[in-house]
């Protein structure tokens, strides 16, 4: 089985308050190194009057680049909270930095680590988690008079059309994971008796809702 590719739904900021003080939490999807130190750059720009900018990040499938910095909070207080936060959730290429405008009241270092570890994992339920899923198109040739049951056959197995094209035939364009891609093609032909024709194109990723509640079902499909 594999395992979920996981990231952020989309870039966002989410604030939590604790004993007066802001912890603000950006999350962004990175790209590469330059990528995550220039937004970095913008927040801490954004936020130069905070006590605070703490950050941490994950690169690579396997996470093969793992930063994190304290940005002078007490050492092991912030960035590793922050990361392994990330890290709890199985997100790549992700970012998370952590403003905090101090209120006046001091946490402890277990009150510093709760507080940029929740910071963290609330913003990151808040946007959401998706499953990049690698799939190949499939374009069906079919009679006009195949397309009603056809549509009715993609909408009961929750397969999205991507296009369709008019013509002296229909060309209906689907996106099927690899290793189910024998199987669908075979319910396709027995749903319209052989009367179809397949042309099996390129991979390219798609982004599924994720939950962690799901998560043994998304690993049995995949």
């Amino acid at each position: 089985m594999t395992k979920p590719s996981l990231t952020i739904k989309e870039n966002g900021t989410h604030e939590i308050i604790i004993k007066k003080s802001r912890f603000i939490c950006t999350l962004a999807r990175i790209k590469d190194e330059a990528q995550a130190k220039e937004t970095i750059a913008d927040v801490s720009k954004e936020n130069a009057k905070a006590t605070h900018n703490c950050y941490a990040y994950l690169l690579g499938d396997q996470d093969q680049i793992q930063r994190e910095s304290d940005n002078g909070e007490p050492s092991g207080t912030a960035g590793v909270p922050i990361l392994e936060a990330l890290k709890m959730n199985e997100l790549h290429n992700v970012l998370a930095v952590v403003t905090r405008y101090f209120g006046g009241i001091k946490l402890g270092a277990g009150g510093l680590i709760r507080a940029y570890s929740n910071a963290t994992s609330s913003t990151i339920d808040k946007v959401g988690i998706v499953n990049l899923v690698s799939k190949r198109s499939v374009t069906l040739t079919i009679d006009y008079s195949q397309y009603d049951s056809l549509k009715y056959h993609l909408d009961n197995e929750n397969i999205s059309i991507q296009d369709t094209v008019y013509g002296a035939n229909i060309q209906v364009t689907v996106a099927i994971r690899d290793a189910e891609l024998k199987d669908f093609q075979q319910r396709i032909l027995d749903l319209l008796g052989g009367k179809v024709s397949f042309v099996i194109g390129d991979y390219q990723l798609f982004e599924e809702p994720f939950s962690r509640a799901k998560r043994e079902d998304v690993e049995h499909r995949q």
